[in-house]
């Protein structure tokens, strides 16, 4: 589904990815693990067109992604859900929601609203809610909203566990495989390695803009640097 091949990005004089290959199949949960720095994030910034690589390629469906800008890369079926939620905090919980399908003109926005509630009842309640009086829990299920609110093929999770409760991490969590389980691939950025190995199919380790180690989660799991780097062992 998405290839990326020899991706080299650079931030001014600052090489952050170093020729990494990526691949994400269809139906995937897969999971990116590093240390802060490591360029886990520039890797969905340049897949969501924020970042442009020097060299390399990405293509989604055998076609490419490359220089497409972030609102065509969104029609092209790829939603972002940054790390800090960056939801709009002086809209409510509808209007954010309805701002990821600002750029749908399809019959579906509304049952897709309702999906939404089904994974998120929690924000149907806030309905009319300024988002910036939500939870910090509450923000992340709103971020997650608005990006399914543009009818993603692969969603795009960059620290989605981040500054939240260990209750809330598992529902959340919970959340993300039901989502991938109705039929969205899913590319996790996670430094909670052990949550995001529990659920993901396949895995990889970036180390300084460079994939150190690729595998299933399985065996991810069970690969000793993996263990004492991420999983505190």
């Amino acid at each position: 589904m998405l290839q990326i091949e020899g991706l080299h990005v650079f931030y001014d004089e600052i090489h952050a990815l170093k020729g990494i290959g990526i691949e994400v199949r269809r139906g995937e949960i897969v999971a990116i693990l590093g240390n802060n720095g490591a360029g886990k994030t520039t890797t969905l910034k340049t897949i969501s067109g924020l970042l442009a690589p020097r060299r390399g390629t990405i293509t989604l469906d055998d076609e490419p992604l490359t220089g497409v800008p972030p609102h065509e890369v969104v029609l092209r079926g790829i939603a972002h859900v940054p790390e800090g939620r960056r939801i709009f905090k002086r809209l409510s919980v509808r209007e954010n929601l309805m701002m990821g399908a600002y750029r749908r003109g399809d019959d579906g926005i509304e049952a897709d609203l309702e999906r939404v509630f089904a994974l998120f009842p929690r924000l149907q309640e806030r309905l009319t809610q300024v988002a910036g009086t939500l939870s910090g829990g509450e923000q992340q299920m709103l971020a997650i909203g608005r990006a399914l609110m543009a009818s993603p093929r692969l969603l795009l999770l960059d620290e989605p566990s981040m500054g939240l409760a260990p209750v809330l991490v598992e529902q959340i969590f919970e959340t993300i495989s039901d989502i991938n389980r109705q039929g969205t691939t899913i590319l996790l950025v996670e430094q909670n390695a052990a949550m995001a190995l529990s659920i993901a199919h396949r895995g990889y380790v970036l180390e300084t803009g460079t994939i150190a180690l690729g595998g299933t989660a399985a065996a991810l799991a069970e690969n000793p640097e993996v263990r004492r780097a991420y999983l505190g062992e």
